[in-house]
C-alpha cells in the first residue's frame, strides 16, 4: 500500500464531516498533531442540522447502521460511547408499505423476521429469507476486510483470494438476479434491493456486491442516536477535542500552499495560514480538485448518483405505532429507476421514505408534535431538466398528499413545512450533480476504479469522504477516514470483525 513519504507530524483535515472526524481521531490516536478546519459553526458535514420553532432537524442521513464502526472510531483515541453517545435500536428497522395496501415490518432478528415473512408471503418465502440471510452474511464476511475496509493502489490490488470467493458467491452478478434465487415474491424482493438507490444504480444494473448494504440494515440492524443524528458528529468531535485535536470552525479553506509536490499550508477565508506536513481533504470532489489544481484523467466521465427532494414537516402527534422508518413503495417500482436515472424526470408513481425521528426521541419536536423527514428520489442535475427553484414547492405538496393518502390521514390538514431541500439546493452546497449521494457505484466507479484517495503528483494530500473509497453511507464515511489515516501513518489493522456486533443498551 502506498503511503505518504516524509514527515507527517502535523496533519490538517479539511472538513469536519464523518470522514474528516474519523480521520482526525485515527491520526490523533497514532500520535499526530491534528487541526480540523470546518466551514460551518458545528461538525457534521452532510450530517447537517436545522433548528426551527422548537424542532431539531437532521438534514442529512437518517439511517445509521454498523455501530461497531463508530466504536472503532472512538476507540482510536481510547474513548467509548459511554456518557457521550446513546444509540437506540430501531425495531422494526423499516416498515415497508406496498401499493396494494400490504405491509411488512423488517426485523434484524432472524426468527422474528422469518415469522413476519411467513405471515406476509408464506412458508416458502420464509425459508428463502433464511437462505438469503445466510448468503448476505457470507457476502459481508468476504467483502469487509478485502474490499470495504481496504485501500487500493491499482486494479491489481483486487487480485486476492477474496476476489475468487466473492465471484463464487455471485458478487459480480446483478443484484436483483441474485435476490431472485432466494425469494420470488416481488414485494419482498424490493425490501432487499431498494438499497441500490443509495448506490445510485437500479437493482437490475447494480452488482450484487452492493447487496452488502441490505445486510447492514436488514440483518445488522438500524440504530438512532438520542438527540438526533447530529449527536454522532458531536460525540466524535468531542472525543477528538479531548484527544488534543484543534478545531477551527466557521472557516473555509480557500487555498493550499505548495512547496514542490507537497502541500505546506492551508489558507482560510479568515486570513489564517495553517502550516502542515500532510493534508486530508474531505471537501466535495470538484472543490477538492480545484484546491489541488489537479484533476486526474479518466477514460469515462464521473457519474453522479440520483438526487433527492427532502421535506421536513412538523405535525400534530401521529399514532404511536407509526414506525421510525416507513418506505412507501409505488406500484411501478421498476419504472422509478427508469424515470429518475434514464429519463431524468420525477417519478410518475412515487416511492417515498418517511422517517419519524420523534419515534426514537420525542424531544426533537415541541410537546404534542411530531417531526417527519420525507424523501423522494429525484434525478440529479446532470440528467434532469426540472426547474426545482420554480417547481420544487409544488412537488413537495404532492409528496405530502401521497403521505396523507397512504400513511397518515389528516396530515395535510395541519402540516407545517419547516424546510425543503431540492437537487438545486444540494448543488448550491457544492455537491456534484446536485446529489447528496455523491458518485454512483457503477462498476467503473467501484473499488480501485473509484476516484482514489491519493492524487498522483501531490506527495502529501489524501482524500476522504463519499466520493472516494469505499463510497457512500455513514459506515463507509467513517471507514474512509480510517483509510485516509492509513495512507499517512501506514495501515493499522481494523478492530471491526465481520462476525461481531456492537453492544447496545
Amino acid at each position: 500500500m502506498r503511503t505518504i513519504v516524509g514527515r507527517t507530524d502535523h496533519v490538517v483535515v479539511v472538513g469536519a464531516g464523518l470522514a474528516g472526524l474519523a480521520a482526525a481521531l485515527h491520526l490523533a490516536g497514532r500520535g499526530r498533531a491534528v487541526t480540523v478546519v470546518e466551514r460551518h459553526p458545528w461538525p457534521g458535514g452532510r450530517t447537517g442540522r436545522l433548528d426551527v420553532d422548537g424542532y431539531r432537524i437532521d438534514t442529512g442521513p437518517t439511517v445509521i447502521t454498523m455501530p461497531e464502526i463508530i466504536d472503532e472510531t472512538l476507540a482510536a483515541v481510547g474513548k467509548t460511547r459511554a456518557g457521550r453517545l446513546e444509540l437506540l435500536p430501531v425495531d422494526p428497522a423499516y416498515r415497508a408499505v406496498f401499493a396494494d395496501g400490504s405491509a411488512l415490518d423488517v426485523h434484524s432478528d432472524p426468527d422474528e423476521m422469518a415469522a413476519a415473512v411467513e405471515r406476509f408471503a408464506g412458508p416458502a418465502q420464509a425459508a428463502g429469507y433464511r437462505r438469503l440471510r445466510e448468503w448476505l452474511q457470507q457476502l459481508y464476511r468476504t467483502e469487509f476486510d478485502g474490499f470495504i475496509g481496504a485501500n487500493f493502489d491499482s486494479p491489481l490490488s483486487l487480485l486476492t483470494p477474496q476476489l475468487a470467493r466473492l465471484a463464487a458467491l455471485g458478487g459480480f452478478r446483478k443484484w436483483d438476479r441474485v435476490i431472485e434465487r432466494y425469494i420470488s415474491d416481488p414485494r419482498l424482493r424490493r425490501v432487499f434491493t431498494f438499497q441500490s438507490l443509495y448506490a445510485g444504480v437500479a437493482p437490475k444494473d447494480a452488482l450484487a456486491v452492493y447487496a452488502v448494504i441490505a445486510y447492514m440494515d436488514t440483518i445488522a440492524g438500524v440504530v438512532f442516536p438520542r438527540g438526533g443524528v447530529r449527536a454522532l458528529p458531536d460525540a466524535l468531535a468531542g472525543a477528538a477535542a479531548e484527544a488534543g485535536v484543534r478545531f477551527c470552525y466557521g472557516q473555509t479553506v480557500t487555498a493550499l500552499e505548495r512547496s514542490g509536490d507537497r502541500v505546506s499550508a492551508v489558507r482560510t477565508d479568515h486570513s489564517e495560514r495553517i502550516g502542515c506536513d500532510a493534508v486530508v481533504l474531505t471537501t466535495e470532489l470538484p472543490q477538492t480538485y480545484a484546491l489541488l489544481g489537479r484533476t486526474p484523467r479518466r477514460i469515462l466521465p464521473l457519474r453522479a448518483s440520483p438526487s433527492a427532494v427532502v421535506a421536513h414537516i412538523g405535525c400534530p402527534a401521529v399514532a404511536p405505532e407509526t414506525a421510525h422508518h416507513t418506505i412507501l413503495f409505488g406500484e411501478a417500482w421498476n419504472q422509478t429507476f427508469t424515470d429518475i436515472i434514464r429519463d431524468g424526470r420525477v417519478m410518475r408513481d412515487p416511492s417515498l421514505l418517511v422517517t419519524r425521528p420523534t419515534a426514537g426521541d420525542p424531544s426533537l419536536a415541541p410537546a404534542g408534535r411530531d417531526l417527519l423527514y420525507v424523501l423522494a428520489p429525484a434525478p440529479n442535475l446532470d440528467r434532469g431538466t426540472v426547474d426545482w427553484d420554480g417547481d420544487g414547492r409544488a412537488y413537495v405538496d404532492r409528496m405530502i398528499d401521497d403521505v396523507t393518502k397512504r400513511l397518515l390521514p389528516g396530515l395535510r390538514e395541519d402540516a407545517t413545512v419547516l424546510g425543503v431541500v431540492t437537487p438545486a439546493d444540494w448543488a448550491r452546497q457544492g455537491m456534484a450533480g446536485g446529489s447528496p449521494f455523491a458518485l454512483a457505484h457503477t462498476f467503473a466507479q467501484t473499488g480501485p476504479f473509484r476516484p482514489a484517495n491519493m492524487v498522483r503528483g501531490i506527495g502529501n494530500a489524501v482524500l476522504a469522504g463519499s466520493s472516494t473509497v469505499p463510497g457512500v453511507g455513514v459506515p463507509t464515511a467513517l471507514i474512509s477516514g480510517r483509510l485516509a489515516a492509513d495512507r499517512i501513518t501506514g495501515a493499522v489493522p481494523s478492530t471491526v470483525r465481520p462476525d461481531t456486533k456492537a453492544q447496545l443498551p
